[in-house]
């Protein structure tokens, strides 16, 4: 099964959608994403580049199954297809961030803190104005 995310203004996700791998082959039996998006505008009359594979097996960089990552992560609602980056990546959350873009995830100018209290982790909100880590108190 293969899945397409259909982009809406500015690279935003707008769905998700799942194709059979044999929607996919092209005429030498090979998958094709070319011909996914083919199919996928015939079914729904949403022409062009607005359809983008994605791998329900990544995420942030990874194949959970060991195999080879593909465009950062696994499109969902709401996600951004960065084209210059070929990666599906959330909207930044902070001016201070950056992306990264092998992860495809962003980081903040400061790793975030891993202490524990009680044995329970801590939890932390980014402070942007501080560019600090803010421990949140019970």
């Amino acid at each position: 099964m293969a899945h397409f995310a259909k982009l809406g203004i500015n690279g935003k996700v707008i769905g998700v959608h799942s194709v059979t791998n044999s929607d996919l082959f092209d005429a030498d039996g090979v998958e094709d994403e070319t011909v996914g998006q083919q199919f996928l505008e015939r079914i729904h009359g949403w022409a062009g580049p607005m359809w983008i594979q994605t791998s329900y097996n990544t995420r942030a960089g990874v194949h959970k199954l060991g195999g080879t990552p593909f465009r950062g992560n696994y499109a969902t609602l709401g996600m951004i297809y960065d084209e210059d980056n070929d990666i599906f990546r959330h909207k930044q959350p902070y001016a201070s961030w950056t992306l990264n873009t092998t992860t495809a995830q962003w980081e903040a100018p400061t790793p975030h803190p891993n202490t524990k209290t009680d044995g329970r982790l801590d939890n932390y909100d980014w402070n942007e104005s501080t560019q600090a880590w803010d421990k949140i108190t019970p």
